[in-house]
């Protein structure tokens, strides 16, 4: 045996107790670590931890609430894509034709369930957290990473980025357009032109509203213009004149106070020519009819395109049972989007903005929430294409901080702010105005006004701020999504179906799942507005759905819903044993009852004897699948 060197005990002393529990003690440890640091700042990992956390919020528990109303709609017209072979645009459905050909694409990828459903959206809403970064160029660093972080961590952005509807698509390329537009202004090159083109081409292919922004977008260009000559001209009067008194001489110190020229207001040269913009306008246009026709299967389509108008202007006009009060998105914002809040009320002192993207934004979102204001059809996931341009006011309020007036500006501010809310609780008093979310509104908006002008005057004290607005953001997020979800009293659930429904959709699935049989089951839905079910119950091929006094002439089934006004009529006309469960599939709809066949459902209900028998039992529909 090779003896072995005996072992020393020898105990070194430190230099300090600092260096007892520095990394150089254990070097492997520090080694690592200093790599880690280096890498992390030579490669800026700040934006992969932005997107990395919006992309979490948004996969984290994708299925927790079951398929929405318009969900389910959604898949519906899917399934008549698979039918037909092509999606028919109809004019009077709002929605363009290019969200169900990704879902398509997506459904035949991962099949029909509902992390497929909502798998494109979850991934764009991902896409316009990494194209608001992407506007640094235009906005400085600072103002892109803070709006990109809002957007993450909001309520709104992240509630809707999580569902199978057309908004985020809206939104995503409203964004792009945009992102070309500011592109051609700074830089000129043929990318941005392909970004603007294919920005309009997507919003077209989106949804109808894009008009509303289109022309908002368009409206803005000559406030952004004459806002800007009006200051540079109060700044030339100023120091030309003599003369330090007069109507004319006070306006144009005011001006000149609360407005600075912009620093960036000369349009670059273009190195793009004809040819690339016919080129990115016949791809634009051929996209458009291809979509739109069906691929050339239903030619008609094209034409609903300038059809749709009419009935979306006659809905917008009159709400058709989503009619809103004009403050609705002011409320929402004050309830859900303080950094949104934030950003709107920082648009007070837009003209403090020198770069020409930020006004342009400014009056852009300004513009744009008082359009959507007076239509009286409103819908709450449309918030997400209104207050974009908010997130990036919200960054800027960092940026034009400190933002300091002269004594007699605050007390005028003051008094305006005190008599509003003055008037504000004489209005809710008065009028028995009720303390509900709806109606607090007009006090965040007054106090968030004063506590901006506050805080503007300290750097440190807005970052602060800031910072606050982003976690509670964060947490009303989390909240929302991962714990009230399907609470209808939070008004951005709105006409979302109950957890409920799993109690008639669960022993159907499980069942089929265990034994594809069963996908032949015959079933009765007997109420109006089925929705999500023809999409849920889509692979089973016996299930009729019948609305109003229409019913089939076999009343007995291996499982029926009926809908509460018709269950003693329904009920009359069995003759089979069935367990029976309450379901409530969305708010503002009437009960139903589930009947399942006491035969084929019996291992669901272990020891419990069917809750309803015919008067003379009959052979069941079709054989259990268990025999």
């Amino acid at each position: 045996m090779k003896p072995q060197p005996p072992v020393t005990r020898i105990r070194t002393a430190r230099a300090s107790s600092a260096e007892a529990s520095a990394l150089a003690d254990f070097p492997l440890l520090g080694d690592h670590f200093e790599t880690w640091k280096r890498a992390f700042i030579e490669n800026d990992w700040t934006p992969w931890i932005i997107v990395g956390l919006g992309a979490f919020l948004r996969f984290f528990l994708l299925g927790i609430k079951p398929p929405h109303f318009d969900e389910g709609i959604n898949g519906w017209f899917v399934d008549q894509v698979v039918k037909t072979g092509y999606y028919k645009y109809d004019p009077t459905n709002y929605h363009g034709p290019l969200h169900f050909y990704v879902l398509l694409l997506l459904q035949t990828l991962f099949g029909r369930n509902l992390i497929a459903l909502r798998l494109p959206v979850v991934l764009v809403s991902i896409g316009c957290i990494w194209l608001t970064l992407k506007f640094e160029p235009f906005v400085g660093r600072t103002v892109s990473r803070l709006a990109a972080l809002a957007m993450a961590v909001s309520a709104g952005f992240g509630f809707y980025g999580r569902y199978s509807i057309h908004e985020v698509w809206i939104l995503f390329f409203t964004m792009l357009f945009f992102f070309g537009l500011f592109g051609l202004w700074k830089f000129g090159t043929a990318k941005y032109l392909w970004c603007a083109g294919m920005g309009l081409t997507g919003m077209i292919l989106s949804k109808e509203t894009y008009i509303l922004h289109l022309a908002c977008a368009i409206i803005a260009v000559p406030v952004l213009v004459i806002s800007n000559i009006v200051i540079e001209k109060a700044s030339a009067f100023l120091q030309t004149t003599r003369r330090r008194g007069g109507v004319k001489f006070y306006l144009c110190r005011i001006v000149a106070g609360v407005g600075e020229s912009l620093s960036d207001s000369r349009l670059a040269a273009q190195s793009w020519d004809y040819v690339d913009l016919a080129v990115v306008v016949g791809t634009g246009v051929a996209l458009i009819v291809a979509f739109y026709s069906g691929f050339f299967f239903h030619w008609s389509g094209v034409k609903g395109l300038f059809e749709a108008y009419q009935p979306w202007f006659k809905t917008g006009s009159e709400g058709h049972g989503h009619e809103k009060s004009w403050y609705y998105w002011l409320a929402l914002i004050s309830h859900y989007e303080l950094p949104v809040l934030a950003g709107s009320l920082t648009c007070l002192f837009a003209l403090r903005f020198k770069t020409a993207t930020l006004r342009y934004l400014a009056i852009y979102g300004v513009g744009t929430l008082m359009a959507y204001s007076i239509v009286k059809y409103k819908t709450p996931w449309c918030i997400i294409s209104i207050i974009w341009p908010f997130l990036f006011t919200f960054g800027a309020m960092v940026t034009i901080a400190p933002l300091r007036f002269k004594g007699v500006t605050y007390r005028w501010f003051g008094l305006v702010l005190v008599g509003l809310l003055g008037y504000t609780v004489f209005y809710a008093v008065t009028n028995d105005w009720p303390a509900t979310w709806d109606h607090v509104w007009p006090y965040w908006v007054i106090i968030g006004t004063g506590l901006l002008l506050a805080v503007l005057a300290i750097r440190r004290i807005t970052e602060i701020i800031a910072a606050f607005l982003i976690v509670w953001s964060l947490g009303h997020c989390v909240w929302l999504n991962y714990f009230r979800c399907t609470t209808d009293t939070e008004p951005y659930v709105y006409v979302q179906t109950y957890n409920d429904i799993y109690k008639f959709t669960d022993p159907l699935l499980k069942l089929a799942h265990a034994d594809p049989r069963a996908y032949q089951l015959v079933g009765h839905i007997i109420r109006a507005s089925p929705y999500p079910l023809p999409w849920i119950l889509g692979d089973f091929g016996r299930v009729g759905y019948y609305e109003k006094d229409n019913v089939p002439e076999q009343l007995d089934a291996d499982f029926l819903l009926v809908q509460q006004d018709k269950i003693a009529t329904v009920e009359s006309k069995l003759h089979d044993s069935y367990y029976t469960v309450p379901v409530t599939i969305r708010p503002y709809q009437d009960p139903s009852k589930a009947y399942f066949s006491a035969k084929i459902f019996k291992t669901f209900f272990p020891g419990k004897w069917p809750d309803f028998t015919g008067a003379k039992p009959q052979p069941s529909a079709t054989p259990s699948p268990n025999q």
